[in-house]
């Protein structure tokens, strides 16, 4: 009989303790059903299952066949799309196949740039995207926070990019695809969405929708999705191409076999089963009504704090947000990113700092932390609680010296948690 790992057992116990008794606002952290988690650690960690279902390298694939499939049609279901690749380990394995698919290396990209929000994977210099790629870069107003798209056209005309990425981990506002898609065709450009915070949003009609107007767009599983970790790849019904006339259905064939291969054998191995199978469960969960009535608190809930926040003075990039998230800018109130984190998280409250557009210090310091609602949402929290979530931030960076007052606030986090159990229930009821 094998040994019980005491040491690791244990680790994973103080996690649960953790999470259970704290504030979850990191934005890009959710907590998954109890079928996801059963899921995620399955007997189907054992398989190994190369290639696609009915096109494996290896035997015994035809009951994990099953299981990538229906993971697909569910996904394609979900975001009413044409065709899904359910295999990346991750949102960045996703964004680095389809980016080995369709591009060259040295081909121009024109992304958001990382530090007025975007992603590594979106062109950042120390990333394989600014490594591989010439990367070039649009950003958001100093005076609004807001993205504007006639200069993000003048950049797309001056630079001819091959690819243009619009998307983000840390912008509050909605995207608009029209706009971008039209800059595109006047390129001759591929449109990329990288929908991995808003996705769950998103399959709920509750912010814009990328699909009729991008020609590719890639998510993670594990945000407001609330799913497993993991990516996905997908493609719409209306796949125009900028680079010749095509019908649409040929060219997402096309192109799907080109990003199929660029997944498995271009970027990776054997698939996660254990992973696509949660990654099923979350699209089913999703097309649940349960499902609707989360993502439309998670959308209340960060507007509610939003203003919360700025009504006790707090600078809130772009004055708001349409989705899950929110930028907190400390600079009016000399308090780094990194000193709000460390103190928030001695209050049981958790926080990522976070770069502001046009930060004056650098991303180990940072002028402010990002907030998200999509995990204490879960958790069941309601639009009311956030003036409390609120107030007990406001005493914290209020009180950052006073380790009494910030003890005291975590008290009473910790008490007011425990009425909202961690137990991983069934989302889908």
């Amino acid at each position: 009989m094998i040994k019980q790992d005491s040491i690791i057992l244990k680790l994973i116990a103080k996690e649960k303790i953790r999470q259970e008794e704290g504030l979850e606002l990191i934005a890009s952290e959710n907590f998954v059903s109890a079928q996801i988690a059963a899921a995620t650690g399955s007997i189907l960690t054992n398989k190994y299952a190369e290639g696609l279902p009915g096109k494996r390298y290896y035997g015994g694939c035809h009951i994990v066949d099953e299981v990538e499939s229906l993971a697909i049609e569910r996904a394609k279901a979900l975001f009413n799309v044409d065709w899904v690749n359910v295999q990346p380990h991750s949102g960045s394995q996703a964004n680095a196949a389809l980016m080995m698919g369709v591009l060259k290396p040295g081909d121009k990209i024109l992304g958001f740039n990382l530090a007025h929000g975007g992603h590594l994977t979106h062109g950042s210099p120390v990333n394989f995207s600014g490594k591989l790629y010439q990367s070039f870069f649009y950003g958001v107003n100093r005076e609004t926070g807001r993205v504007e798209w006639e200069e993000v056209a003048q950049k797309a005309r001056r630079l001819q990019p091959v690819m243009m990425i619009c998307g983000a981990s840390a912008y509050s506002r909605d995207w608009d695809y029209v706009r971008l898609r039209a800059i595109a065709d006047e390129i001759g450009a591929f449109l990329w969405a990288d929908i991995a915070h808003p996705a769950g949003l998103i399959s709920q009609g509750l912010l814009n929708n990328p699909f009729p107007h991008c020609h590719f767009v890639t998510t993670t599983t594990h945000k407001t999705l609330r799913g497993p970790r993991g990516g996905m790849i997908l493609m719409g019904k209306d796949f125009n191409n900028p680079f010749g006339k095509t019908n649409a259905k040929g060219m997402v064939q096309r192109m799907s076999t080109l990003l199929d291969a660029a997944v498995f054998p271009g970027t990776q191995g054997g698939p996660l089963v254990h992973s696509i199978a949660a990654k099923a469960i979350a699209c089913y969960e999703a097309m649940t009504s349960n499902y609707k009535a989360y993502a439309i608190q998670v959308q209340k809930n960060a507007t509610v704090m939003a203003q919360a926040l700025m009504d006790k003075g707090y600078k809130i990039i772009s004055d708001g947000t349409d989705n899950h998230l929110l930028l907190l800018d400390l600079s009016s109130k000399n308090i780094s990113g990194k000193k709000a984190e460390a103190a928030l998280q001695k209050a049981a409250i958790t926080t990522n700092k976070n770069l502001i557009p046009f930060d004056r210090t650098t991303p180990q310091i940072t002028s402010g932390i990002r907030l998200g609602t999509a995990a204490i949402t879960t958790r069941g929290l309601v639009a009311s609680d956030m003036l409390l979530v609120v107030e007990w931030i406001d005493r914290v960076l209020k009180n950052i010296e006073n380790e009494s007052k910030i003890k005291k606030v975590k008290e009473e986090v910790n008490k007011y948690m425990s009425h909202f159990p961690l137990t991983m229930v069934d989302h889908s009821n």
